[in-house]
C-alpha cells in the first residue's frame, strides 16, 4: 500500500489469479518521466486521474489535458458505487477513502475555463513555424523576422504584431533581403494567409498578455495538496496542431524557467501529455530532438513528463528511452502494425517468468494492465499484471453549473480574464508609417506655385499675399495594415479569391 513515499497504483496479479502484491510508484523517481498506452476504452484516463490524485495528495502540482471531459471529475468528490467498492476490495485498498481535489480549469478559448495566453516572442520561430506548418524557406523568413524585431526593439506579443511585422518587411524586401539572404513577397504573403488561417481557428486568443505565469500551475493548498491544472482540449483537438504545439512550448517554458534541483525527493511538477501521437505526427527532425533533449534535460528541474498514447509506436525510440514508469493497458492486434506495436510494447518491459508479455497485453481486460516502476537505484521493476486502484474523486465529468462555481472561486479568478493591449510592434510600426506619410505630405507642399488667372484658383483656401494654397498631394505610401491587406490580396489568383480575401480583411484595415 502506499504511504508518503509513494502512490498505489494497484494490486498484481499473482499465477493463481489473486491480487496481493502492492505495485506502487516511488515518488523520489517520478521526475524519471512516464508512459500511459492502451487502446480505447481500455482505462488509460482512469489511470491517469489516479496518478494526478496521488500526486496532488503527495503535495506534487499537476497539469493535463481533457480530452474528453471525462477529467474534470477529479475536481469533485466521488460516490460508493458497487464496481468501485468491488475493485477497492480486490486490491486491498482499505480504508477507501473518497475525496475531491483542488483544480484549475484553464482553457485556450476562455470559455470551460481561465484563458491562457502566450506571446508570439515567447513561442518563437521554431514552434511557430511548426504551428503554421511553413515550409524551409517560409521558416527562414519567420527567422529573420524575429531577427529584425530584436534589433529593432519591436516587441512581438500578438498575431497582429507580427502580422505588421510581415507586411513592413515585405515593403523592404529588396534591402533586407541584402542583409540576411532573399526575402520574396510571395513567400511573405504566404506565410499571412496561414496568420489568417490560425486566426481564424482561434489562435488569436492564445497570442496576447497577460501571458501565463509558470507559478501559476505551480501552486499548491494550506493544507499541503498540490493544485491540479485541468486543461479543457475537447475544442482545442479541432486543430491539433495548436494543441502540441502549446504543450512543447509550456514544457520548455518549464525547462527554461525553472531552476536545476537534481533529484528532489518528489518531483517539482507533473506534467501529462495525452494524446502524445500528435506531438510526432509528420514532425521534422529538428522538432523531435528539441523535444528529446527537454524531456532528457528536464529531469533536473524536478519535472516529470508523463505522456499519455494509444500506441507506444507513436513516441519516437530516443524519447521513450527515457521513459522509467510505465504502464500498459490492452492492445488490439489485427493488423500488422498492431503486432508490431504489441512486440515493441513487451520488448520495452524486464521479462516476468510468471507469463508471455506479448500475449497478455492482448489479453488485458479494462482497468487491468502491465506495470512497471523504477525501484531502489532506479532499476525498472518486473513487469507485473495489475489491476488497477478505483479513484477517490468523481468518475466522468462534472455538470456545466459546477465548473462556473469552481472557476468563480479559483485563486487565480480575474487575473487572466481581460486581454492587455501594450504599445508594441503593430502601434510602433504603424506609428512610423503615419509619421513618414506626413512627413511626405509636407514636404509636397512646399515651393512655389504657378497659376493662370482664372484656372486652378480655389477661393476657399486663401495663402498669404492673396494666393491660393495647393490641394495636398495624395500619398502613395500604405499603412501597415493596407500593406498587410493588399499584400494578401495580390497573392491570390483569382477575383474570387480577391473578393473572399476582402472581405475576410475588412475588419482588420476597420478596426485599426
Amino acid at each position: 500500500m502506499a504511504d508518503d513515499t509513494s502512490i498505489f497504483i494497484g494490486a498484481s496479479r499473482k499465477p493463481d489469479d489473486s491480487y496481493q502484491r502492492a505495485e506502487n510508484l516511488l515518488l523520489q523517481y517520478g521526475n524519471r518521466h512516464g508512459l500511459v498506452t492502451g487502446a480505447t476504452g481500455t482505462g488509460k484516463t482512469v489511470t491517469l486521474q489516479i496518478l494526478a490524485e496521488g500526486f496532488s495528495n503527495a503535495g506534487v502540482p499537476v497539469f493535463c489535458a481533457d480530452i474528453k471531459g471525462d477529467l474534470s471529475g477529479i475536481a469533485m468528490m466521488g460516490t460508493a458505487q458497487d464496481f468501485l467498492v468491488k475493485r477497492a476490495a480486490q486490491v486491498k485498498l482499505d480504508p477507501y477513502d473518497f475525496q475531491e481535489f483542488p483544480v484549475i480549469f484553464w482553457d485556450l478559448f476562455g470559455e470551460q475555463g481561465h484563458p491562457i495566453r502566450a506571446t508570439i516572442s515567447e513561442m518563437g520561430p521554431l514552434l511557430l513555424s511548426r504551428l503554421m506548418n511553413l515550409t524551409e524557406a517560409q521558416e527562414g523568413i519567420m527567422n529573420i523576422a524575429f531577427r529584425i524585431a530584436d534589433e529593432d526593439g519591436l516587441l512581438l506579443l500578438d498575431l497582429k504584431d507580427l502580422q505588421a511585422l510581415l507586411a513592413n518587411i515585405a515593403e523592404r524586401a529588396d534591402e533586407i533581403s541584402a542583409r540576411y539572404g532573399n526575402v520574396t513577397k510571395p513567400s511573405v504573403g504566404a506565410i499571412q494567409r496561414t496568420l489568417l488561417v490560425l486566426e481564424s481557428q482561434g489562435a488569436a486568443n492564445f497570442f496576447g498578455e497577460p501571458a501565463l505565469r509558470i507559478s501559476d500551475i505551480m501552486r499548491t493548498t494550506r493544507d499541503g495538496r498540490g493544485a491540479i491544472s485541468v486543461l479543457a482540449a475537447d475544442k482545442l483537438m479541432m486543430n491539433p496542431r495548436l494543441y502540441a504545439t502549446f504543450l512543447l512550448w509550456l514544457m520548455s517554458e518549464l525547462f527554461e524557467e525553472l531552476p536545476e534541483v537534481g533529484d528532489p525527493d518528489k518531483p517539482k511538477l507533473v506534467f501529462f501529455f495525452d494524446e502524445a501521437h500528435l506531438l510526432f505526427d509528420e514532425a521534422p527532425k529538428v522538432l523531435i530532438d528539441r523535444v528529446e533533449q527537454v524531456v532528457r534535460l528536464i529531469r533536473s528541474k524536478g519535472v516529470g513528463v508523463y505522456f499519455v498514447t494509444q500506441n507506444p509506436l507513436d513516441i519516437p525510440e530516443k524519447v521513450l528511452a527515457q521513459l522509467g514508469n510505465r504502464v500498459q493497458h490492452a492492445l488490439r492486434a489485427y493488423t500488422p502494425r498492431e503486432q508490431q506495436a504489441v512486440r515493441t510494447a513487451a520488448e520495452t518491459f524486464r521479462p516476468n517468468p510468471d507469463f508471455d508479455c506479448a500475449t497478455a497485453i492482448t489479453q488485458l481486460a479494462t482497468g487491468e494492465a502491465l506495470v512497471s516502476t523504477l525501484e531502489a537505484k532506479g532499476v525498472p521493476s518486473m513487469v507485473q499484471r495489475t489491476l488497477i486502484r478505483p479513484p477517490s474523486s468523481r468518475l466522468g465529468p462534472i455538470k456545466p453549473d459546477e465548473r462556473r462555481q469552481l472557476i468563480a472561486e479559483s485563486p487565480v479568478a480575474g487575473q487572466y480574464d481581460q486581454v492587455i493591449d501594450r504599445e508594441s510592434a503593430f502601434e510602433i510600426l504603424q506609428k512610423k508609417a503615419k509619421e513618414a506619410q506626413d512627413a511626405e505630405q509636407q514636404a509636397g507642399s512646399g515651393g512655389s506655385r504657378w497659376t493662370i488667372p482664372g484656372f486652378g484658383d480655389d477661393d476657399s483656401a486663401p495663402r498669404s499675399g492673396g494666393r491660393r494654397a495647393p490641394a495636398p498631394r495624395p500619398s502613395n505610401r500604405q499603412t501597415v495594415a493596407e500593406a498587410a491587406i493588399k499584400s494578401v490580396v495580390r497573392s491570390v489568383g483569382s477575383s474570387v479569391g480577391r473578393a473572399i480575401v476582402r472581405g475576410i480583411l475588412g475588419s482588420l484595415s476597420r478596426g485599426r
